[in-house]
C-alpha cells in the first residue's frame, strides 16, 4: 500500500536520469492478460527514449536495474495501476489501487504526481474493528481495504474476563473497565501506524465497545464514521460496501471544504492562478494549498532566470515531461497540502489555484 513515507522517499531521490513507467493494470482475467504486452511496450519506449539521450555505458546500469524490476511483476496480484522508479541506484515498483495514464516519463526526479493523486483522490483511512476476540486494523484506500497482520494487530484481549475466568466477586462494571484497559492498548498500538499523519479513522464493532474505545482513545476527534455488527470473521469483500458510503462522504467533504477555501482566499487577494505564478510562489515556500485539477499535465523548461516556459511537448534536454508534478513536489516538501479537483473546477484559474500563507 502506498503510504506518505514511500512518497516522501521516493521524491527525496534525484537522479539523472530518473525514469518513471506507470500503466493502468486489471484485476481480474481476460483483461489482465494485455498487462505484460502494455509493459514491455512502455519498456521499449523508456529504453528508445534514453538511448537518444544518454551514451549506452551511462545506461547500463539503470537499464539491468530495469530489467529486474519488470521480472518482479507478479501480474496475479494486479490491481489498478502500475507505477515502475528506476535509476542507476534504486528500482522500486507499486501496485496501485486507483487507474493512471499509461506514460513513461524521464527527469532528474520520480514522477510522483500520480502516487500524490491516488492519496488524495482515493482517500486513505483506517479501520478499526474492535472486539475482545480479535480487533482488526485495516488500511484503506478508497474502496481497497488491505488488512495489517503484524506483531501488534490482530489484538487479542487476554486476562479475566477473556482468557480467563472473571474473579468471583467481579460485576458487569469491574468487566468494563478491563475492556476499557483493552482498548488502551489498542489505541497505544494504533499511534504507530498513525503517526505523522491525520488520516480519518472508521470503527466497526457492537455498540457498546465502539463507546468504551473513544472514551479512551486519542483519536476519537478522527473518526469518521462507524459500522456496528461483529466483525470477527468479515472478510475485506464483505467489509467493503460498508464502508464504502462513509469514504465518500469523506472524500466530498474535503473537496467541498478545498474550494470554499479557495473562494475565501480569493476575496482576501491570497491566490495566484496559472502554472508559471504557481511555479514560482511554490518554490518561494509561500504555498499553504494547491488545487489541481486532476488530469492537468504541461510539459516546461525553467529559463536561466528561473521563470517556467512551457513547452510544446515532452521529451528532451532539459525539458520537464510534467511541470505539475513539479510543483505538487515543491508544496508538500514545504509543508503544503494539494488538492485535486474535476477537471473544468478551475477554469477561472487556468486549471490551478495556489492559496498563498501570506
Amino acid at each position: 500500500m502506498i503510504c506518505r513515507q514511500n512518497l516522501k522517499h521516493l521524491q527525496a531521490i534525484k537522479a539523472v536520469p530518473a525514469v518513471s513507467i506507470l500503466l493502468p493494470t486489471h484485476r481480474t482475467s481476460p483483461d489482465n492478460k494485455r498487462d505484460p504486452i502494455q509493459v514491455k511496450n512502455l519498456v521499449t519506449e523508456a529504453k528508445n527514449r534514453l538511448s537518444q539521450e544518454f551514451k549506452q555505458r551511462q545506461l547500463d546500469p539503470l537499464l539491468q536495474n530495469l530489467e529486474a524490476l519488470v521480472a518482479e511483476i507478479d501480474y496475479s496480484y494486479a490491481l489498478d495501476g502500475l507505477a515502475l522508479y528506476v535509476s542507476h541506484d534504486f528500482a522500486k515498483l507499486y501496485y496501485l489501487p486507483f487507474p493512471v495514464r499509461a506514460r513513461v516519463v524521464i527527469d532528474q526526479t520520480f514522477a510522483t504526481r500520480d502516487l500524490v493523486y491516488g492519496l488524495h483522490r482515493a482517500e486513505r483511512y483506517w479501520l478499526l474493528l474492535l472486539s475482545q476476540g480479535e480487533t482488526r486494523l485495516i488500511a484503506g484506500t478508497g474502496e481497497t481495504l488491505e488488512e495489517i497482520t503484524d506483531e501488534a494487530f490482530p489484538m487479542v484481549m487476554s486476562g479475566p474476563g477473556a482468557t480467563s475466568p472473571l474473579p468471583y466477586h467481579a460485576d458487569s462494571s469491574y468487566l468494563d473497565d478491563r475492556h476499557r484497559q483493552f482498548f488502551q492498548q489498542v489505541d497505544q498500538a494504533l499511534a504507530n501506524y498513525a503517526e505523522g499523519e491525520s488520516l480519518p479513522l472508521i470503527l466497526g464493532g457492537v455498540v457498546r465497545q465502539i463507546s468504551f474505545f473513544q472514551e479512551v482513545s486519542q483519536y476519537a476527534a478522527a473518526v469518521a464514521g462507524t459500522i456496528t455488527g461483529n466483525f470477527d470473521k468479515a472478510s475485506l469483500s464483505e467489509l467493503a460496501p460498508q464502508v464504502y458510503p462513509i469514504f465518500q462522504s469523506i472524500r466530498e467533504t474535503r473537496r467541498s471544504q478545498s474550494l470554499e477555501e479557495l473562494a475565501a482566499a480569493v476575496d482576501a487577494q491570497r491566490v495566484v492562478s496559472t502554472i508559471g505564478e504557481a511555479w514560482r510562489f511554490a518554490h518561494e515556500g509561500r504555498g499553504k494549498t494547491l488545487l489541481v485539477e486532476k488530469n492537468y499535465h504541461e510539459p516546461a523548461t525553467v529559463c536561466e532566470a528561473g521563470r517556467l516556459e512551457l513547452a510544446a511537448e515532452p521529451g528532451g534536454v532539459g525539458i520537464m515531461d510534467d511541470a505539475v508534478d513539479e510543483i505538487i513536489e515543491v508544496i508538500l516538501a514545504k509543508g503544503g497540502d494539494v488538492q485535486f479537483v474535476e477537471d473544468g473546477a478551475l477554469a477561472l484559474h487556468q486549471k490551478i489555484a495556489l492559496i498563498l500563507r501570506y
